[in-house]
């Protein structure tokens, strides 16, 4: 699902008003946050090294789900926020990572991903972690406009905390289950109920469910 569509609709009418004016979207895809900002994706070059790319200054910097594919997410950052004028904001979204991750990495969901994020905790399980208030913070001329954590209709019910892997004699159980429904159509409310504890779900992949960090700074000047 496209992120980006999916986090404006959660916008409130004061962050919508500031994504206006000269635009990049960093790491946008096919899903731009305004059809007028300038599209950079793996096509037009390496989001990491993005200086080498692009030059001058933007109204607004809008980045989703990018930074956590970034081997040094802190230099890339830095990097992304020189293209902020003085006044202007850069919007950062990446995944949770006890909500996405849910305690494992690498990625169970995305093979791809570098490093996780918390909106700011002592200790993280993840040994890739980063403090997004703390990323935020150290961006030179940088005033917090806020930073918050989005889980609108993610079902933490469904979330299952770390690796989980059953016992041998639990998954010979389980495949003998999965082979007799599949041949015989069998349904055991217990076994189902089994089956769900060790299935983990990536619950980004529905339409409207996000599991994300938001933040937006803006650049003193």
């Amino acid at each position: 699902m496209d992120e980006t569509t999916k986090t404006k609709r959660l916008m409130s009418d004061f962050e919508t008003s500031i994504l206006v004016g000269k635009g990049i979207d960093i790491g946008c895809g096919p899903d731009p946050v305004r059809p007028e900002a300038l599209g950079f994706d793996q096509g037009q070059g390496d989001a990491a090294d993005i200086l080498n790319y692009v030059q001058g200054e933007f109204d607004y910097v809008y980045s989703s789900h990018c930074l956590e594919h970034m081997p040094d997410p802190r230099k890339a950052l830095l990097d992304w926020w020189q293209l902020v004028r003085p006044g202007g904001h850069l919007f950062l979204v990446v995944p949770d990572e006890d909500l996405y991750e849910q305690g494992v990495f690498p990625s169970r969901f995305n093979s791809d991903h570098k490093a996780t994020f918390t909106l700011s905790k002592a200790r993280s399980w993840s040994p890739v972690s980063f403090n997004v208030l703390d990323l935020a913070q150290s961006l030179p001329e940088g005033q917090l406009i806020s930073l918050s954590l989005q889980d609108q209709d993610y079902d933490r019910r469904l979330l299952r905390f770390g690796p989980q892997q059953p016992d041998r004699f639990t998954h010979r159980v389980l495949r003998l289950y999965r082979s007799l429904h599949k041949r015989l159509h069998l349904r055991i409310g217990m076994m189902e109920a089994l089956a769900a504890h060790f299935s983990v779900v990536d619950q980004t992949l529905d339409a409207h469910a996000v599991a994300q960090i938001h933040c937006i700074v803006r650049k003193s000047g």
